[in-house]
């Protein structure tokens, strides 16, 4: 009896203890916004006598329980910012606060590094590009890399997805997603046709194009880099869904109430016969083009600064096509292909404490991509004919791909915005399928260690120093890349910026599937520019020079035994002020190079390569009509071509025909009106109607020729239809872009 006396008296006892455990502890909670009212997310906020601190969510906001009584001193610090020092009095009751930081002008004087790249963010406005920029140049396709082919370095290749950067292929250009590499970002190649790319463009609030001398972050990218980094939470809840002239997509994203997670999908189908049926196109299709794909992502807020997100991209695709036979006029080529893809990636950002930050992530994508290739008569039947050239007319391939990446990455913020990173990433990648009768199998395990440091040798003067190791298990190779760059900032606001690094990449699969003794190819970067921005316009200049070693050689037989050069310089120029709701810019790239590679007979001018590029962008927004213009301009010399045949007496390869196709020009525009339906709805949807035109004038382009077995003949290859005509409605509910697209926040 007694004891359970005690015990309820202890029952009763512990609520009140606690509560005043509790109410011994006072809120300190608010808000920290800079002098124009913009929030600062991750300020760290600390109690100066006890140590008890936060740091400030996405929205600049921040709650502290603390012991803490009577007088105290609170420390308020960000990056680019005055540190403040706050005193507060914690009597019993919870305090709110509104803080505001000033910049510190020493600080946003400071370089920042530009050598070789282009940011297109939400964050860098003014001058430079928006992800908003980049998606809206006409003619894209909603491409990212397309997009980019406006930017100066980057060829204007037609028949062929994927960045040419100075000098360099497609293949030597990466796309990397939150740190990620995106194994494959098109959809399966098909010859002298250029595919779509499989990645929503929207996704992202930043880009970053490195035409040369990137971080030691990234690698296996030989010539350029395309960083991009995916929204964290959206604004608010939306929905969309857009019907075109031959696709159609709808897609969703849900913010939870509390604001600290979300998510979305979206479908895509297009097809491109619809189209075709209209529209006359030279190639003869008996199959697609079809192209179906969705996404997926979550978004979890994890504590005051962690941001969980996932990402889920699939993909098929269907393209076949039937044409004459270059070497029979009484044959038909058939070539189809079908591509299946997933894409996952996971990626982990959190701050460990005011000093220290964590990145991480994996991902893992499977590719399908399956070729049929036959030689039929002209009543489509199979024909086999066992001499050359027709006896290698028949063909299958089917190659399944599983890749994995996981990747982490540590920062060291250092006194006066200095910086150390170091990390670390695994690659794994096997290919397993069939060529013909042949069995294919091929198992990667590509290693890297980096580390690279931010230097402010005084406040004009910048540096970043990094490192980077791989070692591939199939090549049994280490190699180590040096970057290194260096900006120095004029007392008018222009910057030079200087850098140099190595960079290495491993042989295509189609070439290690027949042997692996080879190299990492490699090529060293010189940059050299000057840059400067002021009142919304920008302009840079550019110089380079890149040496290539260890290229890729077929002849006599596979080796990495080729070499190369590539240098030149850039221009481009941006106006956003000059005159009213009119936003453009220019460029202008020149490039020398030539390349010992494949089954070149020696160091020539490669066929991607135009001397001379120029293009165009202008965006002109008309608000008191609601319409928005979009054009674009590109004008390339000719490229190179060749026809290179073995010759069997002397067995070595030798250039038979050569010479430069004609001039590259062609102009995309783009229309889009805005219209408001539903006005009575809470939350009025933002809808348009937008036509354009891929190569208004329908200039004749070609990119190449291809010839026959003997050399009699050449076809020229060039684009499937003289122009590409769309027109569609779109409709968006939540979040009105009106601003996004009319404004684009010229000022």
């Amino acid at each position: 009896m007694k004891n359970n006396v005690i015990k309820h008296i202890i029952l009763a006892l512990v609520p009140l203890l606690i509560s005043q455990l509790v109410f011994a502890q006072q809120r300190i909670s608010g808000v920290v916004k800079n002098n124009i009212g913009d929030a600062i997310p991750f300020a760290g906020i600390s109690i100066k006598s006890s140590g008890e601190g936060t740091k400030t969510d996405s929205a600049g906001k921040f709650s502290i329980l603390t012991k803490a009584t009577g007088k105290q001193i609170l420390l308020v610090t960000s990056v680019g910012y005055k540190s403040l020092r706050k005193e507060i009095t914690i009597a019993d009751s919870a305090i709110s606060l509104d803080l505001v930081m000033e910049p510190n002008a020493q600080s946003l004087n400071e370089v920042i590094i530009s050598a070789g790249s282009f940011e297109a963010s939400d964050k860098a406005k003014g001058a430079s590009l928006t992800a908003m920029d980049a998606f809206t140049v006409a003619g894209n396709n909603a491409d990212i890399a397309l997009a980019l082919r406006s930017l100066p370095g980057a060829q204007q290749i037609g028949e062929r997805e994927g960045l040419f950067v100075r000098g360099g292929t497609g293949d030597e250009t990466r796309q990397f997603i939150d740190g990620m590499l995106v194994k494959n970002p098109n959809y399966p190649a098909v010859p002298g046709l250029q595919q779509y790319a499989r990645i929503n463009p929207s996704l992202f609030s930043g880009i970053l194009f490195s035409s040369g001398g990137y971080s030691a972050l990234y690698g296996q990218a030989m010539s350029s880099a395309l960083i991009m980094e995916s929204v964290d939470l959206p604004d608010k809840s939306s929905g969309s869904f857009h019907v075109f002239s031959a696709g159609m997509g709808v897609g969703m994203q849900k913010l939870a109430r509390n604001k600290k997670s979300s998510y979305g999908v979206s479908l895509s189908y297009n097809n491109q016969a619809w189209y075709n049926a209209v529209i006359s196109q030279r190639v003869n299709y008996f199959s697609g083009p079809v192209y179906l794909g969705g996404d997926a992502n979550f978004r979890i807020k994890t504590g005051k600064t962690g941001m969980l997100k996932f990402y889920t991209n699939w993909s098929t695709s269907d393209v076949g096509m039937r044409n004459p036979d270059i070497d029979s006029a009484a044959l038909r080529s058939g070539y189809q292909v079908k591509g299946t893809n997933v894409y996952n990636n996971l990626s982990y950002r959190d701050y460990l404490n005011n000093d220290w930050k964590l990145d991480a992530g994996v991902a893992y994508s499977y590719n399908r991509v399956n070729i049929i290739q036959n030689l039929t008569d002209a009543s489509g039947q199979i024909v086999n004919v066992p001499k050359e050239p027709f006896n290698s007319k028949n063909y299958h391939r089917l190659i399944n791909t599983d890749f994995a990446q996981g990747r982490i990455v540590f920062t060291r913020m250092l006194p006066h915005n200095q910086a150390l990173r170091f990390g670390g990433e695994h690659f794994y990648s096997k290919d397993h399928g069939m060529s013909n009768d042949t069995t294919i199998a091929l198992t990667d395990n590509l290693t890297a260690a980096f580390a690279e440091g931010d230097i402010y040798l005084a406040n004009n003067l910048a540096a970043k120093v990094g490192v980077r190791a791989e070692h591939s298990s199939l090549l049994s190779k280490w190699e180590i890349a040096p970057r290194a760059s260096l900006a120095y900032r004029l007392p008018d606001g222009g910057q030079f910026n200087l850098a140099y690094g190595v960079f290495y990449q491993e042989p295509q699969n189609e070439y290690l599937y027949q042997t692996t003794d080879l190299n990492f190819s490699r090529a060293a970067h010189y940059v050299l520019n000057y840059t400067k921005k002021a009142h919304n316009r920008f302009f840079r200049v550019e110089a380079y020079y890149k040496k290539y070693h260890d290229l890729l050689k077929t002849d006599p037989a596979i080796s990495t035994t080729g070499k190369g050069y590539a240098r030149g310089i850039e221009l481009f120029f941006r106006d956003k002020k000059s005159i009213k709701n009119l936003d453009y810019w220019i460029s202008y790239t020149y490039l020398d190079t030539k390349r010992d590679y494949l089954n070149y007979p020696d160091e020539i001018k490669p066929t991607f390569a135009a001397p001379h590029t120029a293009t165009a962008a202008i965006k002109k927004s008309f608000p008191e009509i609601n319409t928005y213009l979009n054009i674009s301009y590109a004008f390339a010399t000719g490229r190179p071509y060749y026809n290179i045949r073995y010759n069997n007496p002397d067995k070595a390869y030798h250039i038979y025909d050569q010479g430069t196709t004609k001039g590259y020009n062609v102009i995309n525009l783009q229309l889009a009106y805005l219209i408001s339906l539903f006005k009575s709805w809470k939350q009025k949807p933002f809808s348009g109607v937008s036509i354009g035109v891929n190569n208004l004038l329908g200039t004749n382009q070609v990119f190449g020729y291809n010839y026959n077995a003997d050399g009699s003949i050449k076809l020229p290859i060039t684009l499937p239809a003289a122009r590409y005509v769309y027109a569609g409605f779109f409709m968006s509910f939540g979040i009105d872009r009106t601003s996004d697209i009319l404004d684009n926040n010229l000022n």
